[in-house]
């Protein structure tokens, strides 16, 4: 039988290279995409379908933000599928993001500018907001929304013949000083989207100890920095394509500059041809792109406290039967 892969945020960036990567891989997985809107599903599958003609995509509509969205999509897809193989947890939003010039001037004069550069430590905040739900779009979005989706496909990630395996997309800039467990949807701070990374990670480390006895595995990656529209939101399109020279040059120093959506597959792709049993629940895997543009994949061992992260996933589990309740409705 074919593999079901499922890739969220699959409408452009990394999400969409990824898709097609992954049937350059093996054009025999029935590769379920899932968008915000019909219209953007519709599109990126005709886009995929243009690649590749005797691929078997189909697609599901869901906004991350949205719990009764992602309570619904659960169910469609639990209808709809025996088992997934693969789900690729690659949503995410950075919204309002600001950058700090003054601390990167800083950086310049104490010789931490490249530091910078490729973790945005001290150099990115963001203004969050609240959702329709009362939680924190940001967290909600990176993370709640898809921890609730892997929640509701248990029954058909567990179990299975072959292991399945949970793939999240995390970032460089995912950092403990950003994340308290006391604010752990980050209401208090400016480093909501470094914030929801590092939750990530947590959350990935405590999926393993939990769900790797019935055949489930987690991971994380790090794309690296890819030009998407995320990040041209940080600052004018016209401001990056001036950037764009230093930035090709500042890769033969800074491995983690994918750049290109492709380049920032890298770690996904990877992951998809690995056996789960040999991986290391503590490594983030990193795309990486030499200066001379060749792509590879390197493990960093993770910064988290496996203490914080059974705390924080039991504060998940609690925000999660709050959740049911209030949805009950559309529980089956």
């Amino acid at each position: 039988m074919e593999r079901v892969v499922l890739v969220t945020g699959a409408s452009g960036g990394v999400g969409l290279a990824l898709c097609r990567r992954l049937l350059e891989e093996d054009g025999r997985i029935h590769l379920c995409i899932a968008c915000r809107n019909v219209q953007k599903s519709e599109a990126t599958r005709d886009l995929i379908l243009a690649a590749h003609p005797a691929a078997q995509v189909s697609t599901v509509e869901v906004d991350l933000g949205n719990l009764a969205a992602v309570l619904r999509v659960a169910r469609e897809l639990r209808c709809r599928f025996q088992r997934l193989d693969f789900v690729y947890l690659n949503a995410g939003i950075m919204p309002n993001p600001h950058v700090n010039f003054k601390a990167l001037w800083h950086g310049l004069l104490t010789g931490k500018l490249l530091h910078m550069l490729t973790t945005a430590e001290g150099v990115m905040t963001q203004t969050d907001r609240l959702n329709g739900d009362g939680l924190q779009e940001v967290f909600a979005t990176n993370l709640f929304g898809h921890f609730i989706l892997v929640r509701q496909l248990e029954s058909l990630l567990c179990g299975n013949e072959k292991p399945s395996r949970l793939i999240w997309t995390s970032s460089s800039n995912a950092r403990e000083s950003a994340f308290s467990l006391s604010d752990y949807q980050h209401a208090k701070g400016q480093e909501s989207y470094s914030s929801s990374k590092y939750a990530t990670d947590l959350t990935s480390v405590v999926l393993n100890r939990k769900f790797n006895e019935q055949g489930l595995y987690s991971s994380v990656v790090c794309p690296g920095l890819v030009m998407s529209n995320m990040t041209y939101g940080i600052l004018p399109v016209f401001l990056w394509k001036l950037l764009m020279p230093i930035m090709w040059l500042i890769r033969f120093f800074a491995k983690t500059y994918t750049l290109t959506p492709y380049n920032g597959a890298e770690a996904h792709v990877w992951l998809f041809k690995q056996k789960p049993e040999y991986l290391d629940a503590l490594v983030k895997y990193h795309s990486c792109t030499s200066g001379l543009g060749k792509n590879y994949v390197e493990p960093r061992k993770m910064d988290v406290d496996e203490e914080t992260a059974e705390e924080f996933y039991q504060k998940l589990l609690e925000l999660e039967k709050q959740t049911l309740e209030r949805y009950s409705d559309l529980l089956d």
